[in-house]
């Protein structure tokens, strides 16, 4: 998912936790906000706050695939789907 992106923060759960990943991150100058993992010897610091972001987005895409269009990918291009997206979110913003 990074392909040719240059994030500054990369927020994800415990399950994303490994050196390969991270290291990708941080090649490309993003910071990798990651929990540790309890078999780690040794714990990385993560900034909390921006952690506690990360369940506003997962709550989000959750309503989203209550379209019936977006969880079922109905759309045959990704040009139709993006458009049906950029309007389910449209709407949800507008609750």
């Amino acid at each position: 998912m990074l392909a040719d992106h240059r994030p500054k923060n990369v927020i994800a759960d415990k399950a994303y936790d490994n050196n390969k990943l991270i290291g990708k991150i941080r090649r490309r100058g993003g910071r990798a906000v990651i929990p540790s993992l309890k078999v780690r010897r040794v714990r990385r610091r993560i900034k909390k706050h921006l952690y506690r972001r990360r369940n506003l987005i997962e709550r989000f895409i959750n309503r989203l695939k209550h379209y019936r269009r977006i969880a079922t990918r109905y759309e045959k291009t990704a040009r139709n789907f993006i458009g049906f997206l950029h309007l389910a979110a449209t709407l949800e913003w507008l609750k």
